[in-house]
């Protein structure tokens, strides 16, 4: 997440800007369209640290009037000046310049755009992060990342063009996470790119972690994993996570959807009734734990046996009995959650030994386990493999 947004911006951020025409994320708000000769246009932009925008030129000139932040303006052959909150900057015709954010501070400035027949503005070539450094104190200067060819690659191809704001502020954390995550691991096991984030997302479900659920959603999107079975994940990990922790994760999956042109309801999944739910979750029970299952209904205290038929004709028969996601994939998500949970090692257990029942060997069960470590961390990862030796041995 990017320190922006938190800053306190007099008017609404607006819209994202073209990333022809800035390097970083800058919003756009249009406070007053050209008037009816088109003469001019006032807006509001806010740059996050360390964004600017390209080398241009105004034909008829602009006014920029700085209301927070820090950030620079530079007219092309003359040193940068320093913006701060409160000053005005009155840009001639036809001079080239930039202006943006400081590396370690977000800017926000209104411009007042004077039009011509050209046009307001003549967008020329992006600012290079020499130029950029250069304005920058010494002990700012961004650090230029020493990441892998395949960290690089493997993070482009989940999030095209963006630049998370924390290698600004946080290089060398980021340095070494994205090469171990998107390189390292990504090495390791043949989980293919969709499934991988899929038991990711899973797993930030189980761990609360919204924002970053936010991020791989995105990333999901992006390498094909459809909305139905982002849904799918959605609701399964209702009987496992609890709705009261779900909640917030649909909501926010639901925004994201509709902003990229998505209709929501999707089409219905379900494959149930009232009547047969509880027995088609017996089957999909039997199918993935065998026998153990009518043990366990067998030997359930009589004031306890509701539990047993709950998890038949809700866990199983309203959720795993659904289209969208076939079984394997269904339990290795639960898995991926079970595992970002914590203390749930004898469920965790049961659930290994179902993977390897439906299909999903040992290899593919090390697989996932090394794939969530970086977003769920050692404690839970080493205690996932102790219980994936004990019901499979090496």
């Amino acid at each position: 997440m990017s320190a922006i947004e938190n800053f306190n911006s007099i008017f609404p951020k607006g819209d994202k800007a073209s990333p022809d025409y800035f390097t970083g994320t800058a919003w756009v708000n249009i406070l007053v369209p050209k008037d009816e000769t088109g003469n001019y246009a006032i807006g509001n932009v806010v740059f996050e640290p360390g964004c600017r925008n390209n080398w241009h030129k105004h034909p008829a000139g602009q006014i920029l009037l700085v209301t927070g932040g820090n950030g620079y303006y530079q007219e092309k052959g003359k040193p940068a000046r320093l913006l701060s909150t409160g000053d005005v900057v009155v840009i001639p015709s036809h001079i080239e310049h930039w202006h943006g954010a400081a590396c370690d501070s977000s800017l926000t400035h209104i411009v007042i755009t004077n039009n011509t027949k050209q046009g307001a503005v003549e967008w020329l070539a992006p600012v290079s992060d020499e130029e950029y450094s250069s304005c920058q104190p010494a002990g700012l200067k961004p650090k230029r990342l020493n990441l892998t060819e395949a960290a690089i690659r493997n993070h482009e191809e989940l999030f095209p063009n963006h630049k998370s704001s924390l290698q600004k502020t946080d290089p060398e954390l980021i340095e070494f996470f994205d090469n171990f995550a998107f390189d390292e691991v990504i090495g390791h096991g043949d989980l293919d790119t969709r499934t991988r984030v899929m038991m990711i997302i899973a797993s930030t479900i189980a761990g609360q972690a919204l924002s970053e659920y936010k991020v791989m959603l995105g990333g999901a999107l992006n390498v094909g994993v459809t909305p139905v079975e982002i849904k799918e994940i959605l609701y399964q990990s209702v009987p496992y996570v609890g709705i009261a922790k779900v909640l917030d994760f649909i909501h926010a999956t639901n925004e994201i959807l509709q902003s990229r042109g998505i209709e929501l309801p999707l089409q219905g999944q379900s494959t149930t009734t009232p009547e047969n739910r509880r027995e088609k979750g017996l089957e999909v029970q039997r199918q993935i734990f065998g026998e153990t299952i009518d043990k366990m209904n067998n030997e359930s205290p009589k004031n306890q046996i509701h539990i047993q038929n709950y998890l038949s004709a809700n866990c199983f028969g309203d959720y795993y009995t659904r289209n969208g996601l076939d079984i394997k994939t269904r339990e290795l998500l639960t898995l991926s959650m079970l595992i970002a949970l914590g203390g749930t090692e004898p469920q965790m257990k049961g659930h290994i030994q179902g993977n390897v029942n439906v299909g999903n060997n040992k290899a593919t069960l090390l697989s996932v386990i090394t794939q969530l470590l970086p977003y769920i961390g050692y404690p839970r990862i080493l205690n996932a493999l102790r219980c994936l030796n004990e019901v499979v041995p090496e």
